[in-house]
């Protein structure tokens, strides 16, 4: 938390202070010097150093007890440092008074710009206390020297305030950046999507499905990756375009596809591969549970109402190949597309499985 670091940057000022007065003591060098706290007298340093490290020690321990209120405390605290720590170093410090800038600088740490404001006016309201209170009547300082810290505190608070519009310009365009940045990728993800997937059904489109199977046969022959490929096929489906017209041939191919899409395996991959074609791979499953699989879904298509088609029944006939190492993809799709065939030629609505004893694709129910 900053609180805990401007703290922390206290103290350090703190302890570098009183060291260099130890050894400004010890070098027995101390002039006898005019202050405003106890003129003729010399310094009265050790009450301030005392004062400050007390102011220290409170703050310290509300940061640690405390849940709340942190922030003023640390202002308050820094506020009470500063000056006692101009009156220690103004005898012995040219300059001295660039310690009663350190309250505003803490408001600019915060980067709070109503806190800076209020500071850098207590700061002026409060030196001048001081100025017309001690130092002129006591000190004799010439009034010039008042009016420059005074303008000094001016400078400092017109440029935080500057420092912290400009820090919440630079913030708001790294949002709008960032922003823009998420709307792109959104865009591009939106756009990936339209170009992989098929506007009517929601399933992949033919080109992703290729891309998608030729990885996947890579990882077959390189991992031993089992892979089953079924082809799907509207049976009587020009009939229905023909009877009711395309946009009920459209309806059909949406809740074909989307029973499909909802009976697959998180790992398992549809896509519309023609016009009233689907293609689905199974990559986490062996043969019987993928024929199980096509099997079901088959069965809940011919079951599926379609009172726009006459009520008539929409039945699908399936392909089904288990991919064997060595095929190659030509021969997978000529084994699972002649399995489709038969499906078709046989009686339709029905899964026909290509066979493993051949490569030319004969096929067995």
């Amino acid at each position: 938390m900053w609180h805990r670091r401007i703290l922390n940057g206290y103290w350090a000022l703190v302890l570098v202070m009183l060291a260099a007065q130890l050894v400004f003591v010890l070098s027995n060098h101390m002039p006898e010097v005019k202050s405003a706290i106890l003129p003729g007298k010399g310094h009265l340093f050790i009450a301030c150093n005392i004062m400050i490290v007390i102011a220290m020690v409170l703050a310290e321990m509300w940061l640690r007890t405390a849940v709340q209120y942190h922030k003023q405390v640390v202002v308050g605290c820094g506020f009470i440092v500063s000056y006692l720590m101009y009156f220690v170093l103004e005898p012995f410090v040219d300059g001295a008074q660039m310690t009663l800038m350190m309250p505003i600088m803490i408001a600019l740490i915060y980067f709070h710009q109503k806190l800076l404001h209020y500071l850098g006016l207590f700061s002026i309201v409060f030196y001048a206390v001081v100025y017309f209170g001690l130092e002129r009547i006591l000190l004799d300082k010439p009034l010039l020297e008042f009016f420059m810290v005074e303008c000094v505190f001016v400078v400092f608070v017109v440029m935080g305030r500057m420092v912290i519009i400009r820090a919440r310009e630079v913030r708001d365009h790294l949002e709008q950046l960032t922003k823009s940045e998420q709307e792109l990728m959104v865009e591009r993800a939106i756009s990936d999507k339209l170009l992989k997937i098929d506007a009517l059904t929601g399933l992949y489109n033919h080109k992703t499905f290729h891309e998608y199977l030729d990885s996947l046969l890579e990882q077959c022959e390189s991992n031993g990756l089992q892979l089953q490929l079924a082809l799907f096929d509207i049976d009587n489906f020009k009939r229905v375009n023909d009877t009711y017209g395309h946009w009920v041939g459209d309806l059909v191919l949406k809740e074909v596809a989307a029973k499909v899409k909802g009976m697959i395996g998180l790992n398992d991959f549809a896509a519309r591969y023609g016009g009233e074609e689907f293609a689905v791979i199974f990559t986490d499953k062996n043969f019987h549970e993928a024929y199980a699989a096509v099997e079901e879904m088959r069965l809940a298509i011919s079951r599926m109402e379609h009172p726009y088609a006459g009520g008539k029944p929409i039945t699908v006939s399936i392909g089904l190949c288990d991919y064997q190492l060595g095929d190659g993809k030509e021969l997978l799709f000529r084994k699972t597309d002649n399995a489709l065939y038969a499906a078709k030629h046989g009686g339709k609505n029905a899964v026909i499985t290509a066979s493993h004893s051949t490569r030319e694709g004969t096929v067995y129910a």
